[in-house]
């Protein structure tokens, strides 16, 4: 099971993921998958106006402070806003999470819908 949080990207290479485009919606999305493994989690810091991934990186960090971690494989930092990637990798892996950042990455990129 693979999550994207980001507010205008998605998977080019055709993978299947679970995705979100808020932070409000990101928080549904991990939510709903409490209690499921999760492969891959990708994040992107900007998601649109004043919205930022922060609402979602608390939510993991109380889960681990609660002792409960998310069963997460891999968190991916695929954001383009360096400052905010290495605060999110910061705090991400303080809580224990297995944290690479991907600024740039290919597999990620803007889709036309048509």
């Amino acid at each position: 099971m693979k999550l994207l949080i980001d507010d205008l990207r998605s998977f080019v290479d055709g993978r299947v993921a679970e995705v979100a485009r808020t932070s409000v919606d990101g928080v549904a999305l991990l939510e709903r998958h409490r209690d499921d493994p999760l492969d891959e989690v990708w994040l992107d810091h900007d998601l649109g106006g004043d919205d930022t991934i922060w609402p979602v990186v608390e939510v993991l960090e109380r889960a681990a402070f609660d002792g409960r971690p998310y069963d997460i494989g891999l968190i991916v930092i695929h954001s383009a806003n360096p400052a905010g990637a290495a605060k999110m990798g910061q705090a991400l892996r303080h809580w224990g999470y297995r944290v690479r950042l991907a600024s740039g990455s290919p597999a990620v990129g803007y889709v036309d819908p048509a």
